[in-house]
């Protein structure tokens, strides 16, 4: 028999701040149910049945295609926001204290756009009990082997058949009678990439900021993290607190110590792919994440990030020059991809099409121009527009044959590396705004392979430069406004209205 908390039966809202007052309510109470039944089966206790806790879900129903603010262009120009048509839309939620003002705003505009109440219960989803646990809460640690495997008799573990991502690749299909979704990603999807970004990263999901850089090198993650400390250290810096991997907290000069901030400790090791973040109050500051090498690691953090739907990411990294024009040094800004990656084959048929977005173009070439003060023909010499190849074989150029040159010269690609087009894919199943800008470290085709000289050299004279035109294009994209930057290009005709 199923050891249950108090049932909270479903409720009718008109206003959205008092319906995610009822989604804490909710979880606050579920997570509790979880949290000391685990404490009881630590200390040794017997249950009195299956302990089950659920989600809250929040509902919509409409009965019309029509939307009620269409004389408001702030609301009417966003790609989100909206249900498709009428029906029955619901998803379920997970950390309200993480998601609260995403949460906020998107109750608010679906209030706005089809002026109906938001219905706000318990779900019939369960919460797994390895997602109900503290940010510093090991306990399970302290079970002896054996009691650690009659858990899954007595909780309910991960269910993978409730974490797949059919919504985000248009493959989900609702039964009969079962409610359109709200949302890309269930309460459980969540919460597992949640708990993935803390061991990928090393970080609390709570630091990550709206706009992330991803890189394929440690140099660029040394520049950055010495930016941030320079940061810290300026008591009129925008940035309030920069965090390093194992959540350690420098805050702004000036600025107090909050509570947590004292747990944070380096680790004895970096993680696989560790996480720096330049946080400023509205959460829209700069993430930065070192993936490493290889196409499988760029699928693997942009599944996860998605879950906190950043306002952009974008690739600075290193690439191969495939033309001979091309000096080691230059940028690369990828307006189309070639996947060789294969890593998203089966999520995203190579069919369908990446484009650039006009936005993130725009920005990054401006913050080109900012930072090199090049402009004209002299930013044409150091900068190319064109299209990236990705592969997910390091040694493509001892291919027999020249089988890869052929398709890269068909392609009209004018680089070759191994992450950009997957994470730009992701992007575009995720409906993430993304942007490439690589440099030339090396030009295989060409007889200009990477040496530790040469290497060494590249490095100290251009890592700090790029790095510069990252945050710069992140600070234009910030001025520009999100309504801006989500754009409609990532949006299917039959869309959640989740952003």
């Amino acid at each position: 028999m199923p050891y249950l908390p108090s049932f909270i039966a479903p409720m009718r809202y008109s206003d959205p701040a008092a319906a995610l007052a009822q989604v804490r309510a909710i979880y606050g109470q579920q997570i509790a149910h979880l949290r000391g039944a685990m404490q009881r089966y630590v200390a040794g206790a017997t249950l009195p049945g299956h302990v089950r806790a659920c989600y809250p879900f929040v509902r919509i129903h409409t009965d019309t295609v029509a939307r009620a603010i269409l004389e408001t262009p702030d609301i009417v120009q966003l790609s989100y926001g909206f249900v498709a048509g009428p029906g029955h839309f619901e998803t379920t939620l997970t950390r309200p204290d993480l998601y609260s003002d995403y949460y906020l705003e998107q109750f608010r505009l679906l209030m706005q756009n089809h002026e109906v109440e938001l219905e706000v219960g318990t779900s019939t989803q369960p919460i797994p009990i390895h997602f109900s646990f503290a940010e510093n809460d090991h306990i399970e640690g302290t079970m002896s082997p054996a009691r650690r495997m009659l858990m899954r008799d007595v909780f309910d573990l991960p269910d993978l058949a409730a974490m797949d991502d059919g919504i985000a690749n248009g493959t989900f299909e609702a039964r009969p009678g079962e409610p359109q979704p709200l949302a890309l990603f269930t309460a459980a999807r969540v919460d597992y990439s949640l708990q993935r970004l803390r061991h990928y990263t090393g970080t609390s999901p709570q630091w990550f900021q709206n706009f992330v850089l991803f890189t394929n090198y440690q140099f660029y993650i040394d520049e950055f993290v010495r930016l941030g400390h320079e940061q810290m250290a300026d008591p009129h810096s925008e940035y309030i607190a920069f965090i390093e991997p194992g959540n350690v907290v420098t805050r702004r000069a000036g600025l107090p110590a909050e509570e947590g901030d004292a747990l944070g400790a380096a680790p004895p090791r970096l993680p696989q792919m560790p996480a720096y973040h330049l946080v400023r109050a509205d959460h829209t500051g700069t993430t930065m994440v070192n993936i490493g090498v290889g196409p499988a690691n760029a699928k693997n953090i942009t599944d996860h990030v998605a879950v906190l739907r950043p306002h952009a990411w974008i690739m600075l990294g290193h690439c191969a020059g495939l033309r001979n024009s091309q000096q080691l040094g230059d940028y690369v800004l990828a307006h189309g991809y070639v996947r060789e990656d294969h890593v998203l084959d089966e999520e995203l048929p190579l069919w369908v099409p990446i484009p650039a977005l006009a936005e993130i173009q725009k920005a990054l070439e401006q913050a080109v121009k900012d930072v090199t003060q090049a402009e004209g023909a002299d930013l044409k010499r150091i900068m190319r527009t064109g299209t990236v190849a990705s592969t997910d074989n390091r040694n493509w150029e001892l291919l027999p044959n020249n089988q890869p040159q052929r398709r890269f010269s068909q392609s009209r690609a004018v680089a070759l590396d191994m992450e950009s087009a997957t994470i730009a894919a992701n992007g575009f199943r995720f409906r993430v705004p993304y942007g490439t800008l690589l440099c030339v470290s090396d030009k295989p085709l060409h007889g200009e392979i990477k040496l530790p000289g040469m290497a060494n050299q590249f490095y100290r004279d251009r890592v700090d430069q790029h790095l510069r035109i990252g945050m710069r294009a992140v600070e234009l994209l910030r001025a520009e406004g999100i309504s801006q930057l989500h754009s409609r290009k990532l949006r299917s005709f039959s869309e959640v209205a989740f952003q």
